[in-house]
């Protein structure tokens, strides 16, 4: 066969697969996430049906993904929002940091990964998924409640500490000297606050340059900015991610609601490419032997999310309910965890089974979150009605 039509025969075959699985996720109301990856692991090495020759070009639609991922992300916050949220959760970022990211640092230097195993898993468990939980609490009518902005608050400390992690982990990936890990640190910390004094003071001129009436010119002028920004932050060592988070930032108003609606169906192809890659890249036969470790992992940064929000609410003056709703919402991890680990897989400079351990992870955190979100009212209000009861017989007690 045409050795072009066999790769569109393949193409065709995983993007249909990928729509499949993507109504089978809506049905069961998840996150269609978990399926992805386990589509690459289906067609990957070591699947079920192996793929031929679409590596380059599922290579590059991946890295298309993760712009727009970010890009997208960036389209949700202003420049005053950033500051303000941050000022008002500070404290509950970092002890996120400290519960969040030290589970998977010390489960990765007990597998003998080192430093920079530690590093890469820390940031797989610290980052919680801003996609599945803006989904979920929308599914659920929780936007308008108390605690929604604490959550928010939170997801935005995370998404400003990524933007500082990410070229530090590009620079440790790439095996950069101390002076050129501390130069690229200079340089991303330069750019990201040059970027934000311009959304803040001038981003009406930025949204201005990509807007216009016209949908196809704007659509092309958006993307075409995204990847132009990516590109050279990259150039600098600062992280093609960053770069297009920080261009979202800087588009704004209307702009920014009608690039998100544009970007919003490419962003989801692209999105589901770039998972499916990272599947791809794992042979389902490494998995099993971490699977306890991501287990334990789930487990624990379960908790420790939950004891995040549940502290960061309560500092809010939010009651019980809502503080057990807050720490549940943040529950979910999901694509920027496997940003990470992808960076750290292409970089070839961590074990492969740290691509599995992540994948495992990701596939058990981005089910239980939204499932911990819809049961923690339920539970809590049972257990308040129990605790309620247990307090009326002893005081009835004579």
């Amino acid at each position: 066969m045409d050795h072009t039509a066999l790769e569109l025969i393949e193409l065709g075959a995983v993007f249909f697969a990928l729509g499949a699985l993507g109504r089978l996720a809506g049905r069961i109301g998840l996150s269609p996430i978990p399926l992805y990856l386990v589509g690459g692991l289906f067609f990957g090495q070591g699947g079920v049906i192996p793929l031929g020759d679409i590596g380059e070009f599922t290579q590059l639609a991946g890295e298309i993904g993760v712009v727009l991922l970010l890009l997208l992300l960036g389209l949700e916050y202003s420049a005053a929002e950033l500051f303000t949220g941050l000022k008002r959760s500070w404290m509950a970022g970092v002890l996120d940091i400290v519960l969040n990211a030290a589970p998977g640092a010390a489960v990765a230097l007990l597998l003998g990964w080192g430093p920079v195993g530690a590093l890469v898993m820390a940031g797989v468990t610290y980052i919680s998924s801003s996609g599945i939980i803006a989904k979920v609490l929308g599914d659920l009518g929780r936007l308008g409640n108390r605690e929604t902005p604490v959550v928010l608050s939170v997801l935005v400390f995370e998404d400003l500490a990524m933007a500082l992690y990410l070229p530090i982990l590009t620079a440790v990936l790439g095996g950069i000297s101390f002076f050129g890990g501390l130069q690229a640190v200079g340089i991303s910390l330069a750019v990201i606050t040059v970027v934000l004094v311009v959304a803040l003071r001038y981003g009406r001129y930025v949204s201005a340059i990509v807007d216009s009436d016209d949908r196809e010119v704007f659509l092309l002028k958006v993307l075409g900015a995204a990847l132009l920004v990516a590109g050279f932050a990259s150039a600098l060592q600062v992280s093609a991610a960053v770069g297009a988070f920080l261009l979202g930032i800087a588009i704004s108003g209307s702009t920014a609601e009608n690039a998100t609606r544009l970007l919003e169906p490419l962003r989801d192809v692209f999105a589901a490419v770039f998972f499916v890659v990272f599947g791809l890249n794992t042979n389902p036969a490494s998995i099993p032997p971490v699977l306890a470790w991501a287990v334990v992992l789930a487990v624990v940064t379960t908790l420790t999310k939950v004891g995040t929000g549940w502290w960061a609410a309560r500092r809010a003056g939010i009651g019980r309910l809502g503080r057990a709703r807050a720490g549940a919402a943040l529950v979910a991890r999901g694509e920027f965890s496997i940003v990470i680990a992808g960076l750290a897989v292409s970089a070839g400079a961590v074990e492969g089974e740290l691509a599995a351990l992540a994948t495992a992870y990701v596939l058990l955190m981005a089910v239980l979150g939204p499932i911990a979100a819809r049961v923690v009212e339920p539970v809590a209000r049972a257990l308040q009605r129990k605790t309620a009861g247990v307090t009326r017989t002893a005081t009835d007690t004579p």
